[in-house]
């Protein structure tokens, strides 16, 4: 079987597994206790959380809150950091961002959403129009998680800080932590991780934060994560963070490389008559964007499954909703006779270019025995 869904979530990595299983056996204590064992655990927390934050944020700027997930982050940064004025995004935002700034806006905080290239990356003129010294929170996504697409959010959060410095600026990282290599710069308030896109556990995700600024909790209670996100610690959950990204961030130049050459392999094998390649040649190396014309992305999915290739069809976050095709595809300014024939295939740092070359093969076998049953 050839798993290329890596952006819906990763296999949880084994070595990483077997340096956390202490967590989970032997050291299971409530790191809140004020017995040694629990204390010592805290004195790990605060080690990972370091650790973490060290592969792209100065660490003596910014602190790192651990969540349940990246969804969780990204709603923390929506509901305490834009409780006023305005909040300006994008229409290429991931599900947490795009339905919780919606609901923001039902509590009564207008909500303004910039226009995207045909690639998936934020209009960045159709952006800043939209700045202003109302402006609470300004979210815009690292790496487009439908179509790859990159966007420049150091030079975008710089910008819109010029507009309006007491602006917040957010960005969700999910699909970038661990796979494009960046550092945070200081215009950057906040940003949003996920251990399970990158070998860790589902369970785990992150929001980093500057420390100077003044945020709410969206979790109340016991004051966990320097009272900004309450509930025990997930322990094992957290040293699985910790022991993932410092494996990928040690390899992210090699796996950078590595993986643009697997996604142009394949997309260099696809067969053009059946497929139109809807990602830019810029985009993130870790996910390519397909359509094929007249063929049902589940169709397609389901079919290419059945032959040994396990691919999706966008946002896995997003397959419950009543929207038969994607809003972000749509906001591209995709041809309408494509919106229901997309295909999401994805990489991690393990895929092969033998792998490449095999689905290749499915795809374009698949794709013309369906197009030639419709005919």
């Amino acid at each position: 079987m050839i798993y290329f869904d890596n952006a819906a979530t990763t296999k949880p990595d084994g070595d990483c597994l077997k340096k956390a299983e202490i967590y989970l056996t032997d050291k299971f204590y409530n790191p809140s206790a004020l017995y040694a064992e629990g204390y010592n655990l805290h004195l790990d927390l605060r080690s990972a959380r370091e650790n973490i934050l060290s592969h792209i944020a100065d660490k003596s700027k910014y602190d790192l809150i651990v969540t349940s997930c990246g969804s969780e982050a990204d709603n923390q940064a929506v509901f305490c950091a834009g409780r006023r004025g305005n909040i300006v995004t994008t229409y290429g935002e991931h599900s947490a961002i795009f339905n919780a700034v919606n609901e923001a806006k039902i509590r009564g905080v207008e909500v303004r959403f910039a226009k995207l290239n045909a690639d998936g990356s934020v209009n960045t003129d159709s952006l800043l129009s939209l700045i202003d010294d109302k402006t609470s929170l300004c979210s815009v996504i690292h790496v487009n998680n439908e179509t790859g697409a990159v966007n420049d959010i150091n030079f975008i959060a710089a910008r819109v800080k010029a507009i309006n410095p007491r602006t917040v600026f957010h960005s969700d990282g999910v699909q970038a932590f661990g796979k494009i290599p960046f550092k945070m710069s200081q215009n950057i308030d906040l940003y949003s991780l996920s251990a399970h896109k990158i070998g860790g556990l589902k369970g785990t995700g992150a929001l980093i934060k500057r420390k100077t600024l003044q945020l709410k909790p969206l979790i109340y209670g016991g004051g966990q994560e320097g009272g900004l996100r309450s509930g025990t610690e997930n322990v094992f959950g957290i040293k699985m963070l910790e022991y993932a990204s410092g494996k990928v961030f040690d390899k992210i130049n090699e796996n950078f490389a590595k993986i643009n050459a697997v996604k142009q392999k394949l997309c260099g094998l696809l067969d053009k008559d059946l497929f139109t390649i809807l990602s830019s040649e810029d985009s993130s190396p870790y996910i390519l964007t397909v359509a094929a014309e007249g063929v049902r992305g589940e169709t397609a999915l389901h079919a290419v499954n059945d032959k040994g290739l396990i691919i999706g069809t966008g946002s896995a976050c997003s397959s419950n909703e009543a929207k038969r095709h994607s809003r972000v595809i749509e906001a591209c300014g995709v041809d309408k006779k494509l919106y229901d024939s997309v295909l999401r295939i994805s990489f991690c740092g393990n895929n092969t270019s033998e792998e490449a070359i095999k689905a290749a093969e499915i795809l374009n076998e698949t794709l013309g025995e369906l197009k030639e049953a419709l005919k």
